[in-house]
This record gives C-alpha cells, sequence and structure tokens, in this order.
C-alpha cells in the first residue's frame, strides 16, 4: 500500500506514507488575498464536501502551503499560550482540532504528486517537501507544548478518559518522543536539518524513478515482435504505444503491468532478455536518473538520525513501535522461511529446465541454461504440463469491470457496503479516467466515497495503491470517508473489456481491501482512523482480502468469459485451486530478497553503502538464487527510497500475511468464506477499530488466540514448522 501521511502536528514528514487528512474546520479568517485560493477554501459539495478538482491549480498549491503552515502554528500557539493546567481537552483534543487547513492541502497535493506528477507538480514537490520537514519539526520541538502533552500522558491512567482518549494520548506521547522532543536544543536543530535533508532526497529519488520509467520502453516495430503474445496482451501493448505517442507497432512500457505479461507468454528470448534488464535497471542506468547517490546520503542520514535519537540503527528506531517492535523478530520470521522458499525454488527451477531442454531436443535448437528472464515464460510451460492450466485460458474470464463488480458483492457480504455510481460530472475528478462511487450501508446510509482510477498514463507512478482523501472521525462532527484505489491496467479501446491476469486480480482486491479498512471505519479521532495502525499490522486486512478471488460464489458470478458471457467452468476453476501453490517458491523469494536486503541495509548503521555491491554480496551470503532478481531491486526499491514509508519496514508484507492466512483459517473452521459470526468478528475487532487498541489485542480479539506461522506456511505449500510472530507489549 502505498498512501499519504495525515500532516499532523505529532507526526512525520515524507510526501507518501500513511494516511488519514480530513476536512478543514479552521478556526482562522483567511487572509483577504488567499480568498481567490480553491485549495484554501472548505470543500464543498455533495457527501459532506468533496475535492474540488474542478478549479484546482497546480500553481496555487504554493500559496496554499504557506497559508496552511501559518495556520498550523497559530493553532499551536493558542494551545501553548494559555496559562489553564494540560487537559485532554486542550492540550491533546486541541492538537487534534489543529492544522487542518495544511492537511487538506497536503493531501490534495499528495493525489497530484503520485497520479499527476508532471514538472510543474515535480518543481513544487522539490520546493516544499524540505519546507514540510522543517514544519513538522517546528511543532514536535516545541517544548511548551511536549510539556503539555507529557502532563496528560503521565496522568492519563488516573483522569476519566475514555479508552479511545487513552490511546491517542499515548500515540501522540510516542509520536512525539520518537520525533525528538526530548533532545536539547542543539541536537533539536541538527535532527530538523536531517528531516530536511532526507525529505529532499526522498523527492528526487522518486522523480528520477518516475522518469526512468517515462524515458524508456521496447518498441515492437514488426509482427515478429509479438511472437507468443496472447490476444489481450498484444492489444494493450499496442494500446501503450498509441497512449505515449510511440512511432511502433506497440510498445513494451517499462512498468511492472506492462513488462510481466511479456515476459511470461513472448517466445522472443531475446527481447525477453532486453525488457527484462531495462526493467531491473531502473534507476541504474549510467544517466540523470541514476539514484545510487541519493540511495546512500540516504542511508548515511538515517543512520545518522536514528543515533541522535537514541537508537542503534534505523532499523530498530522504525521499529519500536510495530508489532515486531524490534529487527530481530522481524528477521527471525523472515529467515524462518527463507530455506524453504529458496529450497522450493530449486525444485521450480528444475522443472522448467527440464521443459527447455525437451524443447530444444524436440525442435533441433541449441540447449539454454534458464535465466532471469526466462523464469516467467517456463513457469507458465511448466504450469500448464503439470496442472494443465493455461494462464492464457483464464485471462478471458477476467475482465476488470466484472471483478471491480465481484469486489463491490463481496464488500455486500461481509461489511454490508453497497455502492452506486455518481453520475459524470457531480463529482470533479482529477483526471477524466477516474470514477466515483457512492458507499452506503444496509441502512442506506451514506458511508463514504469510492474513487477508481484503473488506468496508466504519463506521469502516474506505477504500480497500484490506496490513497485517502479523506479519514472518517466524529470528533468535532461526523466527517466520513474518501478513499480511492489506483492501478495502472492498460486501457483499452471505447467500449472493450480490459482483461487482466491473475496476480493482478489479486492485487486489485488486496488494494481493496485497504479501501474498505478505511471505509469501515468507526473511531472519534483522526489520528486514530482507518489504516493509520502500524506498519506490520496495516497488510494484514488488505492481504485478507486476497482470499475471496479464489471462492466458487466470486468465479461463478463474476468471472464471465469476454465474448460467451459463459462463468468460469468448475472443471478451470479446480485447477486454480489445484494450482494454488505453484511457482511460490518464485513469488516468496522475490519478495523476502527484497526485505531482507532493506532491513540489512538499515541495520548497517554508518557502514558507507554502494547499493549495488552490498545488494550483489548480501544476496550472495543468502543463497540468492541465480534464476530470480528481487522485486524491487535497490536502485528502484520506491518503498523505502521515496519516503522513510517501509523502510526497514518491507518485511510487513510476510508478518501481515501470517495474520492473514491464519485469519483466513478462522472462516474455513467456521462455516466457510462467507460465515457472519466471523465476518462480524473481523469487522468489529480489525475492521472498524483503526488504532484505537493495541492490534496484538485486536486480533486476539478476532482470533481467540496469538497467531502462529503453520497457516503461512501451508498456504504456500512450504513444510511447516511453527513459530510465533507476536511478541509481548
Amino acid at each position: 500500500m502505498r498512501t499519504l501521511v495525515r500532516f499532523t502536528t505529532v507526526g512525520l514528514t515524507p510526501l507518501i506514507l500513511l494516511l488519514s487528512l480530513t476536512m478543514s474546520h479552521s478556526t482562522a479568517a483567511l487572509p483577504t488575498e488567499s480568498a481567490s485560493n480553491s485549495l484554501l477554501r472548505p470543500w464543498s459539495g455533495p457527501y459532506g464536501g468533496v475535492p474540488p478538482f474542478d478549479q484546482i491549480k497546480v500553481a496555487e498549491f504554493p500559496q496554499a502551503f504557506t497559508v496552511g503552515m501559518q495556520e498550523q502554528l497559530a493553532d499551536i500557539a493558542r494551545i501553548t499560550d494559555t496559562q489553564r493546567a494540560a487537559t485532554f481537552d486542550n492540550t491533546i483534543a486541541a492538537l487534534e482540532r489543529s492544522g487542518r487547513t495544511l492537511d487538506r492541502v497536503y493531501r490534495l497535493f499528495g493525489i497530484y504528486g503520485s497520479t499527476l506528477k508532471d514538472d510543474q507538480v515535480q518543481a513544487i514537490e522539490s520546493e516544499w517537501a524540505p519546507k514540510l520537514a522543517q514544519q513538522a519539526d517546528l511543532i514536535t520541538q516545541n517544548t511548551a507544548l511536549f510539556k503539555r502533552v507529557e502532563a496528560v500522558y503521565t496522568t492519563r491512567e488516573h483522569s476519566q478518559l475514555s479508552a479511545e482518549q487513552k490511546r491517542l494520548t499515548w500515540v501522540v506521547y510516542t509520536n512525539f518522543v520518537r520525533s525528538g522532543a526530548q533532545l536539547d536544543a542543539p541536537a533539536k536543530e541538527k535532527l530538523s536539518a536531517l528531516n530536511q535533508q532526507l525529505a529532499t532526497l526522498y523527492t528526487q529519488f522518486s522523480q528520477r524513478l518516475l522518469n526512468d520509467e517515462n524515458e524508456h520502453w521496447l518498441a515492437l516495430k514488426s509482427e515478429a515482435d509479438f511472437a507468443g503474445l496472447p490476444d489481450s496482451v498484444r492489444a494493450g501493448l499496442i494500446a501503450g504505444a498509441e497512449a505515449r505517442g510511440i512511432d511502433a507497432l506497440g510498445a513494451v512500457l517499462n512498468t511492472r503491468s506492462s513488462v510481466e505479461p511479456f515476459l511470461e507468454y513472448s517466445t522472443r528470448r531475446d527481447l525477453r532478455e532486453t525488457v527484462w534488464r531495462t526493467f531491473i535497471g531502473r534507476g541504474d542506468q549510467a544517466d540523470k536518473n541514476n539514484t545510487k547517490d541519493i540511495i546512500t546520503q540516504i542511508l548515511a542520514l538515517r543512520a545518522e538520525r536514528a543515533q541522535l535519537l537514541g537508537f542503534k540503527t534505523h532499523a530498530h528506531w522504525r521499529l519500536e513501535d510495530s508489532m515486531a517492535k524490534t529487527p530481530e523478530h522481524a528477521m527471525a520470521l523472515m529467515e524462518s522461511v527463507w530455506p524453504a522458499a529458496v529450497a522450493r525454488v530449486r525444485e521450480e527451477v528444475a522443472d522448467m529446465q527440464a521443459v527447455a531442454d525437451q524443447r530444444s531436443a524436440r525442435e533441433g535448437t541449441p540447449a539454454i541454461r534458464l535465466e532471469a528472464w526466462d523464469y516467467r515464460y517456463y513457469a507458465e510451460l511448466v504450469r500448464e504440463q503439470k496442472y494443465d492450466l493455461d494462464s492464457n485460458k483464464v485471462k478471458p474470464y477476467l475482465q476488470l469491470e466484472k471483478l471491480r463488480e465481484g469486489m463491490f458483492w463481496v464488500a455486500g457480504q461481509l461489511f454490508g457496503f453497497y455502492f452506486k455510481e455518481v453520475p459524470a460530472g457531480q463529482v470533479p475528478v482529477a483526471h477524466p479516467d477516474i470514477r466515483v462511487f457512492e458507499v452506503t450501508n444496509a441502512a442506506h446510509e451514506h458511508v463514504g466515497l469510492w474513487y477508481f482510477d484503473p488506468y496508466a498514463r504519463p506521469n502516474k507512478e506505477s504500480g497500484a495503491w490506496m490513497n485517502e482523501y479523506r479519514s472518517q472521525e466524529r470528533f468535532l462532527k461526523p466527517v466520513t470517508t474518501i478513499v480511492s484505489n489506483n492501478s495502472n491496467f492498460v486501457k483499452g479501446k471505447p467500449g472493450e473489456p480490459v482483461l487482466i491476469s491473475w496476480e493482478d486480480a489479486t492485487t486489485l482486491f488486496h488494494e481493496f481491501g485497504h479501501a474498505l479498512h478505511g471505509l469501515s471505519s468507526h473511531v472519534t479521532y483522526p489520528t486514530l482512523a482507518g489504516t493509520s495502525v502500524a506498519r506490520d499490522y496495516v497488510e494484514f486486512p488488505s492481504q485478507l482480502l486476497e482470499h475471496w478471488l479464489s471462492t466458487p460464489e466470486v468465479l461463478n458470478r463474476f468471472a464471465l468469459h469476454v465474448d460467451t458471457g459463459q462463468p468460469m467452468p468448475a472443471a478451470l476453476v479446480q485447477k486454480i485451486h489445484s494450482a494454488a501453490t505453484f511457482n511460490q517458491g518464485f513469488k516468496t523469494v522475490e519478495y523476502l530478497s527484497s526485505a531482507l536486503i532493506d532491513m540489512k541495509l538499515h541495520l548497517s548503521g554508518k557502514r558507507v553503502i554502494d547499493p549495488d555491491t552490498f545488494e550483489a554480496e548480501t544476496l550472495a551470503a543468502l543463497g540468492m538464487p541465480r534464476e530470480i532478481v528481487m522485486r524491487h531491486r535497490t536502485p528502484q526499491f520506491g518503498h523505502i527510497f521515496s519516503s522513510d514509508g517501509y523502510s526497514a519496514g518491507y518485511y510487513s508484507y510476510l508478518w501481515a500475511d501470517t495474520l492473514s492466512t491464519d485469519a483466513w483459517e478462522a472462516f474455513m473452521e467456521a462455516g466457510g468464506a462467507y460465515d457472519p459470526a466471523v465476518a462480524k468478528r473481523l469487522r468489529e475487532h480489525v475492521f472498524m477499530i483503526g488504532n484505537t487498541e493495541d492490534p496484538a489485542d485486536a486480533y486476539r480479539a478476532f482470533r481467540g488466540r496469538d497467531p502462529g506461522t503453520s497457516a503461512l506456511m501451508r498456504h504456500r505449500g512450504f513444510p511447516v514448522k511453527e513459530t510465533h510472530p507476536n511478541t509481548p507489549k
């Protein structure tokens, strides 16, 4: 999940991080000269107000940031200037009321920065990232403010506070301390300088990576270049070239959604190698977009910051408030899975090499040694041979729009949510491809809005993610959620259904799980709302929702053939289930190698890191299979270098999958995937509560016990060796 941080007075300040922005309830009047700035006006219109995308001009952001920052500092001054003793209401709750205009502006700019990042947006991003970092430090390093926060914190257990108010007080205090509130004046000044430098480097990294992706592609100039490609993949590559104005029959764009289908089906081994090398070389080319110098600087500054804050390494600082608590616990989980995953890869490679050898003998062509650009291609041949399952025969049943309907149906069954598309024009959108749906509950009450932005375009970051435009709260008044799901599918011709792979369909359900987490939120305070939970817990609800894609109820209703409209045959469904653990060695090693590199980079302390050398030496020491490359090589690892977001935290997907597979078995042990009692517990103890409870306690309330790793290993088809990832509070 890549989401946007609420620009709070207690959080950190990368432009892309966790979530939770609310509407403005500013108590300060806008300066006259700012009155015409669309970004500074409270959102108006239906559904409690909506983002004014039809009025926003990118040039308005600098002034809006300036006014929002001034307003926030004035709000803080009102808190610290009071002579009354610190209480929850005049300090903690007052912080929740503060800075609302800046929150709103910051969130809107984040949407432009991830989906409409043209040169103008990049220039503003470069200028304002360090200024926003400095703004946050001005607040968390405010001694008078922290003393008031500390006073409420130390008396919280003896005050007449609700459980949620106590939790909010703990979160606020903890964030202040982790942000350097207890440092002396020189150390605070140094910390602020480090944060500003890092904010600048994060922006430079993400901009270089996006520019690299935009500037490289493989032009397909003859019919021979399309050899082996299914019609749906072919159509997507043709559309991609047309969208980018590339003078060729088609183009493999330098994005995952374009590259992976080509690697899976193309019979042109030479072109597969070219595409693969271009994709894994993002940020690593000898040009202006090379990111390695930035990475070295980021790692050094993070190490310095961690030591300034009193932590051994950046990893120890990042994991202190996670479920894992320490890097050692996270490493233990990863290392418990790694050997089984590598062993499975050896089996997969042997199977694929045998198929390659058989083909060479049959066709009288030179034998090949399997390489990384061959893995996906030969894996498909083995899948077909072992399970009689051809992914190309599955794809015609996976229409993007039908799967969207399937997600809505699942949301209705599990959460009582219903989605209705808002007619075009009634709600402004940032781009014509974006559609808006109103979400209501069983009582026909408005729950929120879901924006769907599914298609790739220039200046849009690659991948898939969820944004939260506005988080739920009941603090000053009831405020409903606005979320979006964003993907990079290649848009077909008008009226032409878009077909996606099973992996892309799984990702679609995953990101929708994040959206449901935000939409389900039912808390009082915005800082605790929705997905504002520990990094290694936030992926749990989303990874859990992936399981519903393969349920017969979804496949029978929504996996309809693009030409015949007939549901996926039972025999094909059975083949999908039979092959559920196929290629799990590849998938796990591809992911886990990235997670291990991430953690080891951030456990290296003050060691000067050359990214390529560190990556090569570490993977060699791990015994990385030569036929696989990391899912995110270091020079393009946006999760960990475009912000602090997943830094020393990419392990979170495995940690969360330990929870999600265990939770799925709770359904299987009961009445099945749609068991109402288990779904009710899931809603009440996971999806609705945000960060109002410790996540370990919340999971135990849902499951009745702590999770172990046995479900995770079973789900991946690995030998079961039980361990327990949870640690004491």
